[in-house]
């Protein structure tokens, strides 16, 4: 597979695999019916794989054991050596602030050790050993590490030969001027159980049967039958999906069946009832598939699950030989909230039409039907605007891109580049507008365009003269026409005049030419940090400026600062990003405004996610906003005194001070998009974090094969897959037999690969990547390959097997056949 972070410009959908995988992994890994769903039959319990069976359940022995330590960090009782061993990550031990330090646990009964994993809070070492002992005197190290990054946790195989009654962890050199600190010191006698089967859905459906027996099979000649207005477009994006991966046809049809058809239906009564909009239901049976809506986009979402019900390799753009196999099972599913959104700030540092449509393609699958773009700011503008035949001020329009359509961020206020480069510059034509609308349109996505008003608009006031009249801000550089360009991330120094008719003119033509454009139903007036701006300014301004857009025919939306004005009655939406929530509760219960919910500690990327990353803000949340904080929130009471069906639904914002071009955009915004996605479609009584990272774990390798940019959170256990490619080949020749491994955030250095042939023969084998994961670069890792280059001298049929794994995990197998032809 290869390495780049950034996808094709149309259906932009994964990097090549081009290997195969056998039906009984797909079936193990990937398609066995799930647990933690809202609702599943007791037929439908999945029974326990073999490899489950075998394997017990592995102990921690260091819970019975007895912790000790060469010293002390200040000689407190709060990080002393008990601590390692006590089973709570928010306890820990720390040394004294010198190299030569050592943790130890003393077993309670010597015993073989499979693993150890270390878990460093913060202080970590640089340079350890790990170490074993039968009498704690005479030491033998299992291995030397030497890391690079903190806080982490170590995994260490450790596959004692004989009991041993200690294992230390030796500190030879540590990460900064404190001492060592470890939180948890496990030492297991045996490795993990495989996990538990999922079906990885998500968002969670509201209800989902399972049932057992034969699973449905795409069949190379399947066709997928679209009855009903409407349902041709969802049937013909479900063929997109699957015929890169599969080879097969999969012609739309409208009537007819043949074998192993999936029916997309859209009409009346389709849908659960009282949720017509965008509900669905989803029947797999044996020998059909059935997707039932009222409307095109319900069907649209029966589409992306049944696509997540397919093995994860039906994400790749290049065929795979497989057994293309569904789960029977019984879905009835709808949203909880109308809008969920994800807004990505082009202002100040701009996306391509080919980068927006790659980040569409990421989120469309998890139920995202908001696209938010942040068209302007004081650091650009983005969006061409027609001059106008009715023109009383001479304004250019098209001064706003020939212009500020060439600005972006650059520098901060101490003269330090924001980013890993310049912000990127450009704007979107018309026609380009026009294609992100049609092409968000076939993902089910609305586009919402925000022009920011009065405040956030220096890169107006840099293009056009006429706006720089005597009551904006800043002022223009004496002799100059215009303001600056300024690409620092300040805020809340630029406003539009509001004792200017010119600004209300300008603002007029702007939001009737966006309005013209923009087919959806939203207008999105910003409103936010006008620092500079009187209140009396501002609410003239801001009363002006939504009465525009009612009279525009849409539905204006902006920041909760705007939530005081005189918002159109039953016309408004406040957004709310941080403040005072009691204005928003006041806006919804005196002008009946609903409320989308973009709180910055729970919906806020880039702010960090993990304290190892370089960049990022951490305001929000006072630290990092890790996974756990963007999932565990109740959108239905956030607003006091405000009642869930006021909500009109959940954003994430991704702002662009720093993050430069969608590979990066993806990094911070996945898994914690997906965590937002799921709050504004599950209820929230079926909401549980533990399932949320449970059905995640399985959705890694599946964004991995897509090629989208992810952060391999660290709470969540990312699952493993392989998949092999059967080849045939002349006797004699080495065969080249390739396996592909999904295994998210691991470093190739970390993997074990074994494979077993069927005539007896054993190889271990390297993996390989084009790209290993690293945090500071933001980027994890692509697919990793293994090749056998074995040679067969006799003719006929040879099965290997790969076992592949990690410390600390259960190893994945990948079988594949060798077919030898001729003698060598």
């Amino acid at each position: 597979m290869s390495a780049s972070p950034h996808r094709s410009p149309t259906r932009s959908r994964s990097r090549s695999i081009g290997v195969a995988l056998s039906a009984v992994l797909a079936a193990a890994m990937l398609a066995q019916p799930g647990v933690g769903m809202a609702r599943v039959s007791p037929s439908a319990t999945p029974s326990a794989t073999p490899a489950a069976t075998a394997v017990a359940a592995p102990a921690n022995l260091a819970l019975t054991g007895t912790a000790t330590a060469s010293s002390v960090e200040l000689d407190r009782q709060d990080f002393v050596a008990a601590h390692v061993n006590d089973g709570d990550t928010n306890t820990r031990w720390s040394s004294k602030y010198q190299d030569d330090n050592w943790v130890q646990v003393q077993l309670a009964r010597p015993a073989t050790v499979d693993h150890v994993t270390l878990t460093w809070p913060n202080a970590c070492a640089r340079d350890f050993a790990l170490q074993t002992s039968a009498d704690g005197v005479t030491w033998t190290d299992v291995t030397r590490l030497q890391r690079d990054t903190c806080p982490r946790t170590d995994i260490i195989d450790v596959k004692s030969p004989a009991p041993v009654s200690y294992v230390r962890m030796r500190g030879y050199q540590r990460w900064a001027a404190y001492g060592y600190s470890i939180s948890e010191f496990e030492i297991w006698d045996g490795p993990p159980a495989p996990p538990q089967p999922t079906l990885g859905l998500l968002p969670r459906p509201v209800s989902v049967e399972t049932h057992d027996g034969t699973p449905f099979t795409l069949h190379k000649n399947t066709r997928i039958v679209a009855i009903g207005q409407g349902a041709d477009g969802p049937a013909r994006y479900l063929a997109g999906i699957l015929r890169p991966s599969t080879g097969y046809r999969l012609n739309v049809v409208g009537q007819g069946w043949g074998p192993a058809p999936i029916v997309v239906e859209v009409g009346a009564g389709k849908a659960p009832a009282g949720h017509a909009d965008e509900g669905y239901t989803l029947t797999v049976e044996a020998d059909r598939v059935l997707i039932g809506a009222d409307t095109p986009n319900g069907a649209l979402n029966g589409v992306q699950t049944l696509r997540q019900l397919f093995p994860q390799w039906v994400e790749s753009d290049t065929v795979v030989s497989t057994a293309w196999t569904v789960p029977q099972v019984t879905i009835s599913d709808y949203p909880r909230f109308a809008y969920r959104g994800m807004m990505l700030d082009v202002a100040r540092s701009f996306y391509p039409m080919d980068e927006v449509k790659a980040y569409i393609d990421a989120a469309a699958q998890f139920k995202v039907n908001r696209l938010h773009l942040h068209l302007t700011d004081d650091q650009g503008w983005r969006i061409a605007v027609g001059t106008p035949d009715d023109n009383p001020s001479g304004i250019d329009y098209g001064l706003l891109t020939g212009i500020s359509g060439g600005t972006a961020m650059t520098y901060n206020g101490n003269g330090q580049q924001m980013g890993t480069e310049l912000g990127v510059t450009g704007f979107y034509t018309r026609a380009d507008y026009a294609e992100i609308v049609r092409y968000a349109g076939e993902n089910g996505m609305t586009v919402v365009p925000e022009i920011d008003l009065p405040g956030h608009t220096n890169a107006a006031l840099h293009a056009i003269p006429q706006l720089n009249s005597a009551g904006a801000q800043p002022r223009p550089r004496p002799g100059e026409a215009t303001v600056p360009h300024n690409g620092t991330g300040s805020v809340g120094y630029s406003s539009l005049d509001a004792g200017s008719d010119v600004t209300y003119e300008f603002v007029r033509n702007v939001l009737a030419d966006i309005a013209e454009m923009t087919p959806g139903p939203y207008l999105h007036i910003g409103g936010d940090e006008a620092h500079v701006t009187s209140h009396a300014d501002y609410t003239r301004m801001v009363d002006a400026f939504t009465e525009t857009v009612a009279s525009l025919g849409k539905t204006v939306v902006g920041w909760n600062e705007y939530a005081g004005t005189a918002l159109p009655r039953d016309g408004a939406v406040v957004q709310f990003w941080n403040g005072d929530r009691n204005a928003v509760a006041g806006a919804v219960n005196n002008r009946g405004a609903k409320v989308i919910l973009s709180p910055a500690a729970h919906t806020y990327v880039p702010q960090k996610q993990d304290a190892r990353q370089p960049q990022g803000g951490t305001w929000a949340c006072g630290g990092v906003c890790g996974l756990d904080r963007h999932y565990n929130w109740d959108p239905g009471t956030f607003i006091p005194n405000v009642t869930e069906s006021s909500v009109l639904g959940v954003e994430s914002a991704l702002w662009g001070e720093f993050i430069r071009r969608v590979g990066q955009a993806q990094y911070y915004s996945y898994p914690r998009l997906i965590a937002t996605a799921e709050a504004g479609w599950t209820p929230q009584a079926q909401r549980n974090y533990a399932d949320f990272t449970t059905r995640l774990s399985a959705m890694g390798g599946r964004l991995t094969v897509q090629g989208t940019n992810f952060f391999p959170t660290a709470d969540v256990p990312w699952r493993m897959a392989a998949l092999g490619a059967p080849v045939t080949v002349k006797g004699g020749a080495p065969a080249g037999a390739t396996w592909t491994v999904t295994a998210p955030g691991v470093a190739s250095t970390a993997l074990t690969a074994i494979v077993t042939w069927s005539d007896g023969v054993t190889e271990r084998l390297t993996p390989t990547t084009t790209r290993e994961a690293s945090i500071p670069e933001m980027r994890i890792n692509d697919a990793f390959t293994v090749v056998s280059d074995r040679a067969f001298g006799s003719p006929g049929t040879y099965t290997g097997t790969l076992s592949i794994g990690v410390p600390g995990r259960a190893p994945v197998e990948g079988t594949l056949t060798v077919t030898v032809r001729g003698a060598a």
